[in-house]
């Protein structure tokens, strides 16, 4: 493992963000169409290894139906606009016209509005009517508050998601939640995170979690970086996690946890580099929030960018490249890795020659000579080194 000295008293790991490395080609082609692309976790099974973030700029009830009618998961927020306000579309129009100085302030005070449980229960309902699998995500804070609600409603998949979610949180003033005792007595699937370290992926792996989300302030709205000088580059976490899971399988006599990378995946370019890294599937939130039908409308924010005492996140504008369906599978118009994502994952593996997810896992990966933002022909070496 490389260190690098930072001073004659510290020194830190050597770890690559998406854009540091690229996957290398090898002796075997296949045709794309002959490429399977299907993931499950538990029970479900899916078309694509593709979830919809659980933020309100890329899941209403709506797009989590469609999600799931092009065969992915849209995982819906329960502590968002939707939860909030029996009718959220004038919230929605209201954030996209906000002026930028004001936008943080403003969404603080339309976030405040309590959540309330029959929201839930309604929000659910609608999504299960529509027969694809329900998804949806609390925090740990509001886990405990509504679980029951949540349970009671039919979710199918309960996602747990936070910044980043501990196995072993510390409070001197409030009763943490116990996610072993919890995910135990829970008959869903449950997927908790983020995580970013090998130690902590295994401790969510050892509560009985279905699945562990890898990130950790990594998205295009985030500046966790900035705030709290906190970042963990994605392609390493993923290594590292992917690596928990081998050593979790081993101690368990075979649990297989699913991988999932959430964060820094903003074209079809980082999702190929994640599932190489060892990710199962990929949590997208910017890439998706670019759609014409998405209730963003080009605009992307996170939960932390209305937190009330230290927002992390800003509104950002990702504009709109083209409707759900044509983001996920083409044709795509544009040559940048925002569209046809699936398409792009099929051909990536198509390329070097592997015919499911799982052998894809194994392809060769190289740390690029070249900063992946510059064209093919740029050859420079990356002034930027993770750390």
């Amino acid at each position: 493992m490389t260190e690098i000295e930072i001073g004659r008293s510290k020194r830190a790991r050597r770890a690559f963000a998406f854009d540091d490395i690229a996957v290398v080609p090898s002796r075997r082609t296949r045709d794309p169409q002959d490429v399977s692309v299907s993931w499950g976790i538990d029970a479900y099974q899916f078309e694509i290894p593709i979830l919809a973030a659980p933020m309100d700029s890329v899941v209403s009830p709506e797009t989590a139906i469609a999600m799931g009618k092009l065969g992915g998961v849209g995982v819906l927020n329960l502590e968002g606009l939707w939860t909030r306000y029996e009718n959220p579309l004038p919230v929605l129009s209201e954030i996209r016209s906000l002026p930028a100085a004001t936008a943080t302030k403003r969404m603080q005070e339309l976030y405040a509005e309590p959540i309330k449980a029959e929201l839930i229960t309604a929000r659910l309902a609608e999504v299960r009517a529509s027969g694809v699998t329900v998804a949806a995500a609390l925090s740990p804070q509001r886990t405990q508050e509504f679980y029951q609600t949540v349970v009671s409603a039919g979710v199918d998949l309960f996602v747990i998601r936070g910044t980043t979610v501990s196995a072993e949180h510390v409070s001197k003033e409030t009763e943490a939640l116990n996610l072993k005792k919890f995910i135990y007595e829970l008959d869903v699937p449950v997927i908790v995170g983020g995580a970013a370290t090998y130690t902590a992926a295994l401790h969510l792996m050892r509560t009985g979690a279905a699945g562990v989300l890898v990130g950790f302030g990594g998205g295009a709205a985030s500046t966790t970086r900035a705030s709290l000088g906190i970042h963990a580059p994605m392609a390493t976490a993923i290594a590292d996690i992917a690596g928990a899971r081998r050593d979790y399988m081993d101690e368990s006599g075979g649990r297989y946890v699913h991988v999932i990378a959430d964060g820094g995946l903003g074209t079809s370019g980082d999702v190929v580099k994640a599932i190489a890294c060892g990710a199962d599937a990929v949590m997208l939130g910017s890439a998706l929030a670019r759609a014409t039908d998405a209730p963003g409308g080009g605009w992307h924010w996170g939960h932390e960018a209305h937190h009330g005492e230290l927002p992390r996140g800003n509104r950002v504008h990702v504009g709109q490249v083209a409707p759900l369906e044509q983001l996920l599978y083409g044709p795509a118009a544009v040559a940048d890795g925002t569209a046809n994502i699936v398409g792009a994952l099929r051909r990536s593996m198509a390329t070097t020659g592997y015919s499911d997810l799982k052998e894809f896992q194994r392809v060769e990966v190289v740390v690029a000579p070249y900063s992946a933002a510059g064209s093919a022909a740029t050859t420079a070496p990356s002034a930027d080194v993770s750390l």
